[in-house]
């Protein structure tokens, strides 16, 4: 279906996020394939676990005749959408099965997957197989971002904004001894931020072991205990090596800590100009009104230039970023182009499998989004007619993120690159739920109004580009020294420089674009695991497209 508003721009309805696990009913909920029986003495009917379908390679059954039928179905009210959970009683033959036949159906590249008899796996092993093994080019895994999260945990932390824990990112350099983990930023308000946890510190102890050496499976258990809480409410001791060098140590108890997704929006004066910055972590729904006030106020100010501050946002909404495009931009330079078109795999050349809707380009959206409902809003949002921004990226820039980059370079806004290589991920998924868990599987790619979307290597800063996926700008390593936002911090002092005098600081014009990437986390042997990196939770491309309302 389409929705179409005055000035002819086509709009989609949307798969609301707390419905993207549905994908309709089962047998539409009249054939539910339970077998009912009699309980003794009552008189009344309970539905009965049905037969386990049976796996036969190359035979994929019907997503509708598998899907809500669990090993352990939820029971109630599903406290996000208030409708109850859709879950019937079933096998975990049922869950991996459908696993099966939705990555058959939708994975974008099927026809690489193996089609393995899932009855000697776990289902959560089994959905780990569910993807390609093929390398690119370089020799680099092509699927990178195949993961799973509980439901519950998910929603929570992408409709409610909030996350279980400290309210610390953390920057993962060695996850096996000598291990270093480093405080990138802390969550305003939290209680990181209220023990006064700063930028640059090193995790030196947890709870009284060796955090940088201790090589038992007692110590690595008890550090991961106390860096990942269970539950709100968990005390723990650390210490740290502030930036400075000196030693700090510290009681946290973990919360619930809400995310701030737009952090120290500020105007700087850099010369004769008028600079705005902004540190955008999150591509989420609570990121909105954020934005709408940090453009409103460089607005305001008249900022002739523009910083964003993209080096830890892992993604998120599409339609946010598609939202933000049109705010640095404006309509006079998006002259009616698209943010992204979106592309699936051979088995839907023309229609989206999981909408059932014709495929149409992702305008920049103007307009307010009520997200809850999915729907625009009268609200016309502000915007700066911009040509040209920076960004300050590293390898933890991804997804969304990079659509942000991709589609800008698509409509001719110059972007000036400062710092490393993005993560590369011109890819993207509709988190489907099943059972009480959140899958997230490769769907789509997605190219900018000139067709362009090759860069799963990421887009590398160059002060000479040679490459499609070069970006003009200045290759600098993350500075841990300097709080964000901070003038003399490395990539803002970088940027600024730039803006006043069109080129790299001679320092900095030499060095090679490739920084030291962070290692991944290692969740085997002694190892301290970050279920963040493991499941990457905020890299969630999430396809939302969007119907009128108005």
């Amino acid at each position: 279906m389409k929705s179409w508003i005055s000035g002819g721009m086509a709009l989609l309805s949307l798969v609301l996020l707390n419905a993207c696990g549905g994908g309709g009913t089962i047998g539409g909920d009249s054939n539910s394939g339970t077998n009912p029986g009699t309980t003794p003495g009552t008189g009344t009917t309970t539905p009965t676990t049905p037969t386990a379908p049976s796996w036969v390679a190359g035979q994929y059954a019907a997503e509708s005749t598998l899907q809500n039928f669990c090993a352990t179905p939820r029971t109630g009210t599903d406290p996000f959408s208030n409708s109850a959970y859709p879950d019937k009683a079933g096998t975990a033959m049922h869950e991996k099965l459908w696993l099966r036949s939705w990555s058959n159906r939708t994975y974008l590249w099927y026809k690489e997957l193996p089609d393995l008899d899932p009855a000697a796996y776990s289902t959560l092993a089994y959905f780990d197989l569910l993807k390609t093994s093929n390398k690119t080019d370089s020799g680099a895994a092509k699927d990178n971002f195949h993961f799973y999260q509980d439901t519950a945990e998910y929603k929570k932390q992408t409709q409610s904004a909030v996350t279980s824990g400290y309210g610390i990112e953390w920057i993962f350099t060695a996850t096996r001894p000598p291990r270093q983990l480093t405080v990138a930023y802390t969550e305003p308000g939290s209680p990181a931020a209220t023990a006064l946890l700063s930028r640059g510190s090193k995790l030196l102890e947890v709870d009284g072991i060796d955090f940088v050496n201790d090589n038992t499976q007692a110590g690595v258990n008890t550090i991961n205990a106390a860096l990942f809480p269970a539950k709100a409410g968990e005390s723990h001791q650390f210490t740290v090596q502030q930036a400075d060098g000196s030693r700090k140590s510290f009681t946290l108890q973990s919360a619930d800590v809400a995310t701030v997704p737009v952090h120290n929006v500020k105007v700087l004066q850099s010369g004769s100009k008028k600079v705005g910055y902004l540190q955008f972590n999150t591509h989420i729904a609570a990121a909105q009104p954020q934005l709408i006030s940090a453009v409103e106020q460089f607005r305001n100010e008249a900022v002739s230039e523009l910083v964003v501050d993209l080096r830890y946002n892992g993604g998120g909404l599409l339609a946010l970023a598609s939202q933000f495009g049109y705010m640095v931009s404006g309509p006079n330079q998006i002259q009616s182009r698209y943010f992204d078109k979106l592309q699936f795999n051979d088995k839907y050349p023309n229609t989206d499998p999981v909408t059932g809707q014709a495929l149409e380009p992702t305008p920049f959206y103007g307009r307010g989004i009520d997200y809850n409902a999915g729907r625009l809003t009268n609200q016309t949002l502000p915007n700066l007619s911009l040509n040209r921004i920076f960004v300050l990226t590293t390898d933890n820039t991804c997804s969304a993120s990079e659509a942000f980059i991709n589609a800008l370079r698509g409509i001719d806004v110059e972007v000036i690159q400062i710092g490393g290589k993005t993560c590369g991920k011109p890819y993207g998924f509709y988190p489907t739920d099943n059972c009480g868990t959140t899958y997230f599987t490769i769907q789509f790619s997605g190219v900018n109004a000139k067709g362009f979307g090759d860069y799963a290597a990421g887009f590398t800063p160059k002060p000479a580009p040679q490459f499609a996926a070069d970006i003009k700008g200045c290759p600098v390593a993350d500075d841990l020294s300097k709080p964000l936002g901070d003038t003399q911090e490395g990539l803002l002092k970088t940027a600024l420089f730039y803006a006043g005098n069109n080129s790299c600081p001679v320092a900095v014009a030499s060095q090679q674009a490739d920084m030291p990437a962070a290692a991944p986390a290692d969740v085997s042997g002694l190892s301290i695991r970050d279920p963040r990196l493991d499941q990457p939770l905020r890299d969630i491309s999430i396809r939302q497209p969007i119907s009128a309302g108005l």
